[in-house]
C-alpha cells in the first residue's frame, strides 16, 4: 500500500509526519500522523502509542497541542494519530451538519445501517488496518498501546478492553465512559447501529467490562470542571463497572481541569510514563 508524505517538522530530534493513504477499510482517502523519536531504526524498532483524538478533532489536534514530543523522544516510543472519521466526497455527513455526528465523529466503531455502513467502519480501521501499513512502513514493533480523549478515550477504552492481547496498557482523558447512557452515544449509536440495543453494547466501556476479564491496566484522568463531565462522561460509572469487575483501572479526578488540551498538556508525561512501563517490560 503507497503513503504520500504530506507534511514533515523535525522537532526534539525525532520527526513529526503526516501521510495519506487509500483505506481499503473505509472506502476513502485518509490522513495520519505519526512522531517517530531519534533511536527509532530498521535495527531498534520502538513501540508506538495510538491517540485517538475527540470530536471535531482531526489527525493534527492531538500533535500540535498535547506537548507530547519532549516526553516521547525521552522514553523512546512512537505516537500515531490517526483522524476520527472517514472524509471526502461521498462520505455521508450529519444532514443538519452537526459537529457530533457523521464527519470527524466516527466513535470508533463499525457502522451497520445505510449510508454509514459503507465507510464508517473505524473499529476496524484503528484496530487491523492502520497497524499493519505502521508495522510494514516504519520502524515500530508489534507492541503498543492505546489512549485518546472525550470520544477518543471511549475508542481507547473499548478497543482496549475487547483486544486485550493487541495492548499492552490503554489510557483516557475525559473520556466518553458509558455512551449507551448519555446524549452523545445515544445519537451515534442509534445512526450508526441501529435501535438494537445490543448491539450498543459491544462499544460500551461500561458494558464491556461487566462481560469482559479484563486485565490490561488502564490510567484514566477527569476534571472535575469538564463542562461535560455530568451529562456526558460519566467516569463514576466506569468506576463503578471495574470494582465489579476486578479490572485494572486507576480513575484521578483532578480539581479545576476542563475538557481541554490544556489539561491534557498538563498530564501527558504521566500517560506515556504509564504506557512505557508497559510497552518495555517485555
Amino acid at each position: 500500500m503507497s503513503l504520500i508524505n504530506h507534511s514533515q517538522a523535525k522537532v526534539f530530534d525525532g520527526w513529526h509526519k503526516q501521510y495519506i493513504h487509500q483505506s481499503s477499510t473505509l472506502n476513502c482517502e485518509m490522513r495520519f500522523a505519526i512522531y517517530l523519536p531519534l533511536e527509532a531504526t530498521e535495527d531498534n524498532r520502538v513501540p508506538v502509542l495510538y491517540w485517538l483524538s475527540g470530536l471535531t478533532c482531526t489527525d493534527e489536534n492531538f500533535m500540535q497541542k498535547a506537548g507530547a514530543f519532549k516526553k516521547a523522544a525521552e522514553l523512546g516510543i512512537a505516537i500515531v494519530a490517526p483522524d476520527t472519521s472517514p472524509r471526502g466526497e461521498g462520505v455521508p455527513d450529519d444532514p443538519e451538519g452537526a459537529y457530533d455526528f457523521g464527519l470527524g465523529a466516527g466513535f470508533y466503531l463499525n457502522a451497520t445501517q445505510e449510508p454509514w455502513q459503507e465507510h464508517y467502519q473505524m473499529y476496524s480501521y484503528i484496530v487491523d488496518e492502520l497497524p499493519q501499513l505502521i508495522e510494514a512502513h516504519f520502524p515500530v514493533s508489534k507492541r503498543k498501546a492505546i489512549s485518546g480523549h472525550s470520544m477518543g478515550g471511549h475508542g481507547a477504552l473499548t478497543i482496549g478492553i475487547k483486544n486485550p492481547t493487541a495492548y499492552s496498557s490503554i489510557s483516557a482523558f475525559s473520556p466518553i465512559c458509558h455512551p449507551m447512557a448519555v446524549p452523545w452515544g445515544q445519537k451515534a449509536f442509534r445512526n450508526y447501529l441501529g435501535e438494537d440495543k445490543t448491539k450498543w453494547q459491544q462499544y460500551d466501556a461500561v458494558e464491556l467490562m461487566k462481560n469482559h476479564l479484563v486485565t490490561t491496566p488502564i490510567l484514566v484522568d477527569q476534571g472535575n470542571a469538564d463542562s461535560f463531565l455530568t451529562e456526558q462522561l460519566k467516569p463514576e460509572t466506569l468506576q463503578s463497572a471495574a470494582i465489579g469487575a476486578k479490572a485494572d483501572l486507576t480513575l484521578r479526578i483532578q480539581p479545576g481541569y476542563d475538557h481541554s488540551y490544556y489539561f491534557i498538556q498538563t498530564f501527558i508525561d504521566d500517560h506515556l510514563e504509564f504506557h512505557a512501563n508497559y510497552l518495555k517490560s517485555e
